[in-house]
């Protein structure tokens, strides 16, 4: 028998070592709000560096075309640096600027808008909206608290109870939070106990809070049963606090409240310039900044401007958040949504709201809709809200629904720019735009465009 052949994989040479610190001067912001600067010509992306500033910085990665480090000193600061209030800024993933004054952010927020759709589209903003702001501190509702249990070098064992690093999955263990909702943010040294003191920690995954107008909720995710002893701990914590305490062993479908033992497994939420409540499981999806999300609103529904006898479609709608405000100024509103559980909650909303005029639908957005039978009619209107892919699937068929105006609410200024192109090769025309500050200290880039249809 003839010998089997002997495959023998190429040896990788082995990485070299990252230079040692460097100076240089920063002189833009990235997409992602990482300072810019070159050395040697190559382009760097700098962590806690602004535009303007001289800083000393560590490499933590080189790439081909560019590399990456961290600020470790300020050598010239900027007029905008200010001091961040967290002390886990510099390493944890939550925020990426809040060493930059609150102003200064939307304002570098709204230059990235503006440069996405000239850049990528070609467009000029005619009319560039007022940037909508609130408090940049505790304003966030929805958050997810990763645990770990890891093993120590010298044995034993650590928890790490945070948010994800910097550019990595690791987690950044926390013991104070700025930006989340007061609510939940003073119990974070009482939850980090709590899951320390528990006997199956181990099993714990993570923590989603969520905080509406009534009430706070957490969800704690355990892969393996609970036991008593745990139990008991978590239901003292949840009647001592008031917060709502769901469990959940499996998948989302699986959470389930624990405390309080009665009433409807809801928290709620206000839209008081349209006279509506809005009830949402901790584990749906919401905005996570009440105060923007109120304004944002209000000024959607302004910009779309429906009149009483038209038909308005509300795209990728979620439980409802623009359908009802909507459905109070139009003749006739259809939201659709992929999610079938989000579906039926804006359903549960309307009818909680009085509201006859609005139907939901489920459909997924990214496949051909001209079989469903809400896709049969025209309508006048046209409200947007995709997750950060975009809207590029559905939006040939918006022409074909023949609405004059469209709102394009975005998370992602870069498939906004692209989908501004699409628009605009349909005979859709951007008369104005402007950003949200829906996460300060962030580099989520929020905004809100309109667009009329070109005679």
């Amino acid at each position: 028998m003839a010998p089997k052949p002997r495959f023998f994989s190429p040896k990788k040479s082995p990485r070299k070592p990252l230079p040692k610190q460097a100076e240089a001067q920063v002189e833009s912001f990235s997409h992602d709000m990482r300072g810019i600067a070159r050395v040697d010509g190559k382009a760097v992306f700098i962590d806690n560096a602004l535009p303007g500033e001289r800083v000393r910085f560590r490499y933590t990665e080189r790439r081909a075309k560019y590399d990456e480090g961290a600020a470790v000193d300020i050598l010239q600061a900027s007029a905008e640096r200010c001091a961040p209030r967290c002390p886990h800024v510099d390493k944890c993933g939550g925020c990426a600027v809040q060493q930059l004054q609150p102003a200064a952010q939307i304002a570098a927020k709204q230059r990235i808008l503006l440069d996405q759709l000239a850049r990528f589209a070609g467009i000029e903003v005619p009319d560039i909206l007022p940037p909508l702001v609130a408090e940049p501190f505790g304003y966030r509702r929805k958050a997810r608290i990763g645990i770990r249990e890891t093993r120590r070098r010298g044995g034993g064992r650590e928890l790490v109870f945070g948010f994800r690093e910097k550019r990595s999955n690791e987690l950044t263990d926390i013991d104070e939070c700025h930006v989340l909702h007061p609510a939940v943010a003073t119990q974070i040294p009482r939850l980090k106990q709590l899951v320390s003191d528990c006997d199956g920690r181990a099993s714990f995954s993570q923590l989603e809070v969520a905080v509406g107008d009534d009430a706070a909720a957490v969800v704690l995710r355990h892969l393996k049963p609970l036991g008593d002893a745990d139990r008991a701990r978590w239901l003292e914590f949840a009647a001592d606090t008031g917060i709502h305490l769901y469990l959940q062993p499996g998948d989302a479908a699986t959470a389930h409240r624990i405390w309080p033992h009665e009433g409807e497994e809801r928290l709620h939420y206000a839209l008081a310039d349209f006279e509506l409540t809005l009830a949402f499981h901790p584990l749906d999806f919401i905005q996570v900044n009440f105060a923007i999300n109120r304004q944002m609103v209000q000024r959607a529904v302004e910009l779309l401007d429906p009149q009483p006898g038209e038909r308005v479609l509300d795209l990728f709608c979620g439980l409802g958040n623009f359908t009802l405000p909507l459905a109070r100024r139009a003749g006739a509103v259809v939201g659709v949504e992929g999610e079938g559980a989000l579906m039926q909650r804006g359903r549960d909303n309307a009818a909680g709201n009085g509201l006859d005029n609005v139907e939901f639908h489920a459909a997924d957005l990214t496949r051909d809709i001209r079989a469903h039978s809400w896709a049969k009619g025209g309508f006048d209107r046209i409200l947007l809200d995709p997750p950060r892919a975009g809207a590029l699937e559905v939006l040939p068929e918006l022409q074909r629904l023949g609405a004059r105006r469209i709102v394009y609410v975005s998370c992602n200024p870069a498939t906004l720019a692209r989908d501004a192109g699409e628009l605009a090769a349909l005979g859709y025309r951007l008369t104005s735009a402007g950003v949200m500050d829906m996460f300060p200290h962030t580099a989520h880039v929020e905004s809100m465009a309109v667009f009329e249809r070109v005679s």
